[in-house]
């Protein structure tokens, strides 16, 4: 790679979306010279409202960490357009009794977690983004070289500006990798993953119903995977419908009366007759892990969200466990800034105690979403009475039902070593 007209940076982030754009915010305090590189232009601030916004489900825990970035004070000043809280989750087994209810009341909290549109979330962090000296967005850019080496990070991509392709050269210390499931960041590398398809997609849509939801999350199991309907403003809901691969055509090109009439079979009448369906999408499922030996030879690399990690959409962990690798990786970098004179955010010692620190919950989340499917898509007679008393028996034990709110919350013990952001706590003085 040439090194002519290299422009220097503490650090490069390969992924503007939500869990990079999140991972520039959390560090711009450190007053490091970041770069992002984003594959897609950015959509214009303030876009109108619209049925279809896609949204996503934080944890209590995720809610702290934006909290504690000083970013959450920007979604509440929307004035709880385009963010609801969840004040209840119902978890219930179709065709069988029982059923296990959470309540924030129960736990001490304001709400368990939050059902954020993806659209307002994004207005604000490219809002943040743009505000900060000390961060330089390349977008809409490629990357077309990429080097690691024991002391520096190499890249060579291409901008688009004006429609003209112009070439950048850049350099950093530290590369984290924050451009999705499918990164080709990642795959450039060499760092291999293991991947096992779940034979299941996930029919995203919102829905609006007879009855308001009352801020109550429900994930109903079945048989062929859960359904989670979550409560989104402006009286709509959003729903997770997980099929089966071979159920996936036929659901898709029904029409809006007949889907509906699919789906209230399935969910059942607890929010009233489904009176508008918005527009279907499909993403299908995937279990991922990255292969620790191919990234254990990588020099000045850090994987986080989706490049990091791939788990099913049960109990809506997928982007509450990025967040918690950014606030991990930005805790161990801010305590590297803040110690050492001549600081380097991509040192490999740092960079070992992130991932290793990173596993526990990674490992956990991914166990649990996985059992869960095994255990609920089951038909064993025995296995449903076993799972019917176990949902019975969460609901009346305190001391268990505890227990699974604080996992939902993203705040319980499977979790490991929290974060200081992720209880809330400043990185900065």
């Amino acid at each position: 790679m040439t090194k002519h007209a290299i422009e220097q940076f503490d650090i490069v982030i390969a992924g503007g979306g939500m869990a990079g754009a999140t991972m520039a915010l959390a560090l711009a305090p450190l007053n490091l010279r970041i770069a992002v590189i984003e594959a897609h232009p950015y959509q214009q601030q303030h876009t109108q409202p619209s049925f279809d916004d896609r949204c996503l489900a934080l944890a209590w825990s995720s809610k702290e960490i934006y909290r504690a970035m000083g970013i959450w004070q920007y979604l509440e000043q929307r004035g709880g357009d385009g963010f609801e809280a969840i004040k209840q989750i119902h978890i219930s087994d179709r065709g069988h009794l029982g059923v296990t209810r959470l309540d924030h009341q129960q736990e001490g909290v304001s709400a368990l977690g939050y059902v954020v549109e993806s659209r307002v979330i994004g207005e604000v962090l490219i809002e943040q983004l743009r505000q900060k000296n000390n961060i330089q967005l390349f977008c809409p850019a490629k990357i077309k070289q990429l080097q690691t080496t024991v002391d520096e990070v190499n890249i060579s991509l291409t901008v688009s500006e004006d429609k003209n392709s112009l070439r950048k050269n850049l350099s950093a210390r530290l590369l984290i990798i924050a451009d999705g499931l499918n990164s080709t960041t990642r795959e450039s590398l060499g760092i291999k993953t293991n991947q096992q398809a779940y034979a299941q997609t996930a029919i995203i849509a919102n829905i609006e119903t007879q009855k308001h939801h009352q801020n109550i999350a429900y994930e109903r199991f079945t048989d062929t995977g859960p359904l989670a309907v979550l409560p989104l403003s402006r009286n709509r809901c959003s729903l997770v419908w997980t099929a089966n691969d071979d159920q996936l055509e036929a659901l898709m090109s029904l029409s809006d009366d007949d889907f509906k009439h699919e789906l209230q079979q399935r969910f059942g009448y607890r929010l009233g007759e489904i009176t508008k369906l918005g527009r279907r999408s499909a993403y299908p499922l995937m279990l991922m892990t990255i292969e620790n030996k191919t990234l254990n030879h990588q020099h000045r690399v850090a994987l986080i969200g989706n490049a990091a990690h791939g788990v099913h959409p049960v109990a809506g962990q997928g982007f509450n466990l990025g967040l918690r690798d950014i606030a991990a990786l930005a805790e161990l970098i801010a305590q590297q800034v803040q110690q050492h004179k001549n600081s380097d955010p991509g040192n490999k010692d740092l960079l070992k105690n992130y991932w290793h620190w990173r596993q526990a919950d990674i490992r956990q989340v991914t166990q649990i979403t996985n059992g869960l499917i095994k255990l609920f898509s089951n038909q064993s007679t025995a296995l449903a009475v076993l799972r019917n008393s176990g949902l019975l028996m969460a609901d009346i034990i305190p001391s268990v039902k505890h227990s699974i709110a604080q996992e939902a919350m993203g705040r319980g013990i499977l979790q490991g070593h929290l974060s200081k952001m992720a209880v809330g706590q400043a990185l900065y003085k």
